[in-house]
């Protein structure tokens, strides 16, 4: 069989995780991502029927049983995933209606796959059903998105707005606007159930206080998503203390969805 390392998926999500440690998305051992495979590009690599071990996933997704993914490891640093991608990732697959994982390869340490994962799979089963070729969920802390949701009105409609006002490719980018959260104790099913829900209507739900959730048909689209909203935050901590002379209006961006082809989240622009 080929090297796993060197496999389209493995390079990109270790290009990936390189690139939002270097953003300054994911400090410590912040932040996770989930990429869902093809049975066929895994078995160029592994042998599905020759499991490690096996993990308890603590929820129960019918819907991706049978399904394969490649996982940041729980307490992982970004900054390492380069160094020892097999200390760092995982792939598994999903097995007794989502409860059960099968480790094919990776944390070699012992370790297993984020704490995250119910909120990642949750996410991965409710983006499949509004868009089958979703393949990715990325979550990370965006300083300037964090600082936002302290000094912002949490409303979705506003907060949307806001950042669509910031930058003119942000409504090309993330017509069906940005679902938020209040703070909620990360790592548990709860928060998991609720971003899943955010996630009917819309591929950004920001964690207050805490990070964003992305979703996407791979690294570089939920990436590009996640840096476009991030670069309209940062725009925004900027002038937020200023008067505000100049804005994108509601007629312009209507110009914009012409233009792109995009249609704006219902009712959300005059």
């Amino acid at each position: 069989m080929k090297d796993v390392l060197t496999a389209p998926f493995m390079v990109e999500m270790i290009r990936t995780a390189t690139n939002m440690y270097a953003h300054g998305w994911d400090e410590r051992n912040g932040g996770n991502i989930s990429l869902m495979l093809e049975e066929n590009e895994v078995r160029e690599y592994l042998d599905p029927e020759k499991a490690l071990r096996t993990i308890p996933t603590g929820f129960a997704a019918p819907e991706l049983e049978g399904k394969y993914f490649l996982v940041t490891g729980t307490g992982k640093y970004f900054k390492n995933v380069q160094y020892a991608p097999e200390v760092n990732l995982g792939i598994v697959r999903l097995k007794d209606r989502g409860q059960q994982a099968d480790l094919l390869w990776g944390y070699a340490d012992g370790g297993q796959f984020t704490s995250e994962f119910p909120a990642h799979m949750m996410s991965h089963a409710a983006r499949l059903k509004v868009n089958p070729e979703n393949r990715v969920v990325m979550h990370c802390h965006p300083a300037n998105l964090l600082a936002m949701t302290y000094v912002h009105d949490l409303d979705e409609k506003q907060f949307t707005r806001t950042l669509w006002q910031m930058c003119t490719e942000c409504i090309v980018v993330f017509p069906e606007g940005v679902n938020v959260l209040p703070w909620m104790l990360c790592g548990t099913n709860e928060i998991g159930e609720a971003t899943a829900e955010k996630m009917k209507t819309a591929r950004l739900v920001v964690w207050s206080q805490h990070g964003i959730y992305g979703a996407g048909k791979d690294l570089d689209e939920t990436f590009g998503l996640i840096e476009t909203a991030e670069k309209a935050a940062e725009i925004y901590m900027k002038i937020a203390h200023l008067p505000r002379v100049n804005t994108i209006t509601d007629d312009q961006m209507h110009l914009l969805e012409k233009r792109f082809g995009v249609k704006a989240r219902e009712g959300w622009l005059d």
